[in-house]
């Protein structure tokens, strides 16, 4: 069973979680290391210093850059590829959008809630975690129906 761990980079605990996943024996896309040599997409500033001074033109042009298509494919091949996603809170507008792609398009969703605003639309995910193990359990229990 693959799984899709959507975070934000920010996010301290994004990396217990998918130590935790692959301990337990998931395979598990992490978008901060999504290959060999490649440490993932960490901030517009990789392609412009002044990003966030840019006009909605040049942020639209830049969608466009090399490092932000190679990036958006590699996470988004990943999200296709995935089984499960496990969404670690806190996180922002990108995990949000992969998150209600995932349960829009089938794909089981597991959320491991923080202690933080409560979001209503997060009824649409097939799971809400308060802590690791039930993730660990749930997983398990889908695993058994994979299987």
């Amino acid at each position: 069973m693959k799984i899709y761990v959507a975070s934000s980079w920010k996010n301290i605990c994004q990396n217990m979680v998918v130590h935790d996943l692959r301990y337990s024996g998931f395979e598990v896309y992490d978008f901060k290391n999504p290959s060999e040599g490649n440490k993932g997409f960490h901030s517009w500033s990789e392609i412009d210093i002044n990003w966030k001074d840019w006009t909605p033109d040049e942020y639209r042009k830049f969608l466009n850059h090399p490092i932000a298509i190679r990036s958006y494919e590699s996470d988004f091949s990943a999200m296709k590829w995935a089984d499960v996603f496990v969404g670690v809170q806190p996180f922002g507008r990108s995990t949000s959008m992969e998150m209600g792609w995932a349960a829009g398009n089938g794909k089981k969703t597991i959320l491991l809630l923080e202690n933080g605003e409560p979001e209503l639309m997060v009824k649409m995910f097939d799971y809400i975690c308060c802590y690791i193990k039930e993730v660990l359990d749930i997983l398990n229990t889908i695993k058994e129906n994979y299987e």
